[in-house]
């Protein structure tokens, strides 16, 4: 490098010292191709497990597509969840005693006690009914009461022909003994003591009659008094029925809780058995579910049960089952429980309103340490026969058998083990595939 004259002085520059470098362009190939042979590997190393997959596999599909869950083992509750209205578990509905006029004595509504009046029925006819047999029951009264005056005067006459009949035989022994005397000594004919004989059996005789008079006439007036006493009580029972009736005209509240509907109007006249009026027991509500009928020979009387009520869980049983299917479903009844399984007491829901509609699951079945899967579209897809079981980025089409079905879970019986992970979302998608690659 040449540096210009400054001053006149001359400044020798580095130039001597300077090396000139010559590039090896073989190193640079020899460095660059090993480079593309690492890259080749890496890209073999990263692409061929995706290509391996892809060549073995029948189809593929979006991991954003598919739903995945994994084979457990646990419990397993054979459950069914339907929708159950409210009901009242005792609402009973009054009819009219008897024919009449109806008078009421509160609305629709209302709370009532147990015992108290809420209507009336006016009935002209069977009050005067009840007021001619009760002049019919004092007439047989007095009847009997003068058959007994009668049995009693019968039989002191009876007695009385006892007793002379008595005073007669005596009477007769003692001319007797007086005959028998006379005789002996010849004082009295043979006649007259004959006569003295007869005499005697004739007061036997007499007597002897007189006796079973009076007995078969006691016996007589005593069946006349019986026969009173029959119609007697036959009227009074009359009576009494009447009675009970005239008093049921007064409807009263056989239940504690509110009225419900009115089936008649105030002053109106009604029938006999006409519906009057209904009273519901806010104390006892029930259930009434809607079973699908595939499910109804699963199901038992006293199944446990659990009713969802403003997010809390309360303990109820299945207490009835209709024998009858009606629109593919038959109809059931759930009763809150009163007890849990410990026997403490359990307080019922409050704020249940008739008609309300919650949702119920019956516990059919508890099945203890089984294989089970959460529940999925693979089941209708497969009919419960095939799940694809995925190995990384494959899912491989797999014959299985399953058991009961809960809401949540269905138990696998075998074609799975612990841990795998499935497919439960629809596989009609993979059209029969034995192979599927899952791609990110």
């Amino acid at each position: 490098m040449h540096t210009p004259n400054t001053g006149g002085i001359g400044i020798s520059d580095t130039s001597a010292q300077d090396i000139t470098i010559t590039k090896n362009k073989s190193a640079k190939r020899y460095w660059l191709a090993t480079c593309g042979v690492i890259c080749t590997l890496l890209l073999y190393w990263v692409v061929e497990p995706a290509f391996s997959s892809w060549r073995s596999s029948d189809i593929s599909i979006s991991a954003k597509r598919i739903h995945l869950a994994t084979v457990v083992r646990g419990d397993l509750v054979r459950d069914l969840s339907v929708q159950g209205q409210v009901v009242a578990a005792i609402s009973p509905r009054l009819y009219s005693p008897a024919q009449g006029t109806i008078n009421l004595f509160i609305d629709a509504g209302d709370t009532v006690q147990k015992g108290q009046v809420l209507a009336s029925v006016d009935s002209p006819e069977l009050t005067n009914e009840l007021q001619q047999e009760e002049s019919s029951l004092q007439k047989l009264k007095m009847e009997l009461d003068r058959q007994r005056i009668q049995s009693k005067k019968q039989a002191l006459e009876n007695q009385k022909a006892v007793d002379l009949a008595k005073v007669a035989l005596t009477a007769a022994e003692r001319e007797k003994r007086r005959a028998d005397k006379a005789f002996s000594t010849q004082s009295i004919s043979q006649i007259d003591f004959e006569k003295a004989q007869d005499e005697l059996e004739n007061a036997k005789l007499v007597y002897k009659h007189a006796q079973q008079d009076a007995d078969l006439s006691k016996e007589s007036l005593a069946f006349e008094v019986q026969s009173k006493q029959l119609l007697v009580k036959r009227q009074a029972l009359m009576v009494s029925d009447l009675s009970r009736k005239v008093a049921r005209l007064d409807i009263r509240s056989p239940v504690s809780g509110i009225v419900g509907n009115l089936a008649a109007e105030q002053r109106n006249q009604v029938a006999k058995n006409q519906a009057i009026l209904s009273v519901v027991d806010l104390s006892e509500f029930e259930l009434e579910v809607d079973i699908p009928e595939s499910y109804a020979d699963d199901l038992a009387i006293n199944m446990p049960a659990l009713v969802t009520v403003n997010g809390s869980n309360h303990l109820a049983k299945l207490v009835s089952i209709s024998p009858e299917i009606e629109n593919n479903q038959v109809t059931g009844r759930v009763r809150f429980s009163k007890e849990d399984e410990n026997g403490s007491a359990l307080q019922p829901p409050r704020g249940l309103r008739q008609n309300q509609r919650l949702t119920t699951r019956i516990l059919m079945e508890n099945r203890t340490d089984v294989l089970m899967l959460s529940r999925g579209q693979f089941l209708e897809s497969g009919s419960g026969r095939v799940a694809y079981v995925v190995e990384g980025n494959l899912a491989k089409r797999t014959n299985i058998v399953t058991g009961a079905r809960s809401l949540s879970n269905v138990e696998v019986l075998s074609g799975l083990s612990a841990n795998q992970q499935v497919i439960i979302s629809s596989t009609d998608q993979f059209n029969d595939a034995q192979t599927v690659l899952i791609t990110q």
